[in-house]
């Protein structure tokens, strides 16, 4: 049986500081964090202080594979930087030069769209929080976008709880064939290319170019389609965590919830043994660059096997397969509910695309922000190299709701921004997170830091004491809400934990 498919999002923002000619983007992230947290401690009852993260854990060098080549560089771990956990579970730190953001662990597609929007509102309170201690004429700005256009790209980084007896090998097999191809309906689009030598006019997604290898350890250089960090964050044994760093980062509720949702569903058809492991490319990292060249949408893909097909028909198939998998195996692994909602749309959305994709304007990034820059090119007869477009290709990513292209391009959301807020400081009641964020409302003057598999604590008369919370899925408000709701103290619930 698969096992559960608990998942998240880790998004790098782009950040820029207006008004200021001398502004540093390291410096511009700190502030921006540092001013919410700030704020948070001032609001919300219970936040006595911020809790630092606990980085005793992080070894971003671990490779699946077994093996490290001498020209590879994981990325090293900025312990200087700042580095939060909030109170909804989540991590809020400084990542290089952005501002990134992790969702809580989440147990379907669904609640990470729910914390992914939180993510965007606290994000929104951070530029408020922010501008407000800047002088006058200065504003910080956050971009939920992938690419600096000037050759620089940052990610958004996708998180799968996967059965550690499966043979790494296969993982490659079925995440290349699902990651090369999802781009049709998970691309947030991109006005021309930062390739030198090439004319675009338009492409599906802004990530594609970046990626130079099918296979590998790097997330900043030679950007490989499927990575090979092995950190679990969870119990080595049973589990290992697939760190997903091909996609876009979405504006578009839909495409994030088949982004996630879609992909779930492919790892567990792998766990089944339901996965058709022949599909293969011949060449990956072309078929890629590919697939986000192709707005026809009819470009076929060579196989290894000889085959051709377009990226479309491949998730036609994949779609299928997940279909039969389904009907023999169930959805519990990716939450019954949850997913049915992700076949319903992903049938949906591929004969959207198959039939008239501008009918899908309203859902996917891609041909929503086409719409609007090919409006703009009809009103002002102007045509693709008008440099206006890219500012606006920009704008379509802008947070502030006020300036926000894609809050005018009538997108539908499938969370409810109530819903959302609460989120903002209340973590999901169905994984640990639940525990991490419980303990930081109730007991934060006592925790002296936290990561994704503990929480340590400082009772004050005794050695610092470290809660290990290696089971994803242990830590759920079914299995500790009654105690955090009995305990006074953090003292009292590390007593009641020991017994």
């Amino acid at each position: 049986m698969a096992v559960p498919k608990v998942v998240g999002i880790e998004t790098e923002f782009g950040i820029m500081q207006r008004g200021s000619e001398e502004w540093n983007p390291v410096s511009a992230s700190s502030l921006l964090i540092n001013s919410y947290v700030r704020s948070m401690s001032r609001h919300v009852v219970h936040q006595n202080s911020p809790v630092a993260w606990d980085f005793v854990d992080e070894n971003p060098g671990a490779d699946a594979r077994d093996e490290l080549s001498e020209d590879s560089s994981p990325p090293a771990v900025e312990t200087h930087l700042v580095n939060a956990v909030l109170t909804n579970g989540a991590r809020y730190y400084v990542d290089h030069a952005h501002p990134e953001l992790s969702t809580p662990e989440c147990r379907d597609a669904l609640s990470v769209v729910l914390y992914d929007r939180a993510a965007e509102l606290i994000l929104i309170d951070s530029m408020a929080a922010a501008t407000a201690s800047l002088p006058p004429g200065e504003e910080l700005i956050i971009y939920k976008d992938n690419s600096d256009r000037k050759g620089n790209a940052y990610g958004c980084h996708e998180n799968y709880l996967l059965d550690r007896a499966i043979p790494f090998g296969q993982i490659i097999t079925a995440a290349t064939a699902h990651f090369v191809t999802r781009q049709i309906f998970t691309g947030s689009g991109k006005v021309g290319t930062e390739w030198p030598d090439h004319s675009v006019d338009y492409q599906i997604t802004q990530r594609a170019e970046h990626f130079e290898e099918p296979v590998g350890l790097e997330t900043t250089l030679k950007r490989p389609i499927v990575n090979t960090r092995d950190e679990p964050h969870s119990d080595s044994k049973k589990y290992r965590r697939l760190h997903v760093i091909t996609g876009d980062a979405n504006m578009s509720q839909v495409a994030t919830f088949l982004k996630v949702g879609t992909s779930a569903i492919i790892f567990a058809m792998l766990e089944d043994e339901m996965f058709d492991r022949s599909i293969e490319f011949r060449k990956p990292v072309e078929a890629m660059h590919k697939v986000s060249h192709d707005l026809s949408l009819s470009v076929p893909l060579e196989l290894a096997d000889g085959r051709k097909m377009t990226a479309l028909e491949l998730q036609w198939d994949l779609f299928e397969q997940a279909t039969r998998w389904k009907q023999e195996r169930g959805l519990e692994a990716v939450g019954e509910e949850c997913g049915d909602k992700v076949l319903t749309r992903w049938q949906q959305i591929l004969h959207g695309l198959e039939t008239d994709p501008s009918s899908l304007s309203n859902q996917i990034d891609w041909i929503a922000k086409r719409r609007i820059l090919e409006g703009f090119i009809d009103r002002h007869s102007c045509d693709w190299s008008d440099q206006r477009l890219k500012a606006l290709d920009l704008q379509y990513h802008d947070l502030r709701p006020s300036k926000s292209l894609a809050a005018r391009a009538g997108l539908e959301r499938i969370v409810d921004d109530v819903d959302a807020k609460l989120a903002m400081t209340e973590p999901p009641r169905d994984t640990r997170a639940y525990f991490r964020g419980k303990c930081l409302q109730n007991f934060s003057e006592d925790v002296v830091a936290a990561n994704w598999d503990s929480i340590v604590f400082d009772v004050g008369d005794e050695p610092l004491r470290r809660v290990p919370m290696l089971e994803p899925l242990r830590g759920t408000a079914d299995h500790v809400e009654g105690i955090l709701d009995q305990c006074t103290s953090a003292a009292e619930l590390l007593e009641r934990l020991a017994g």
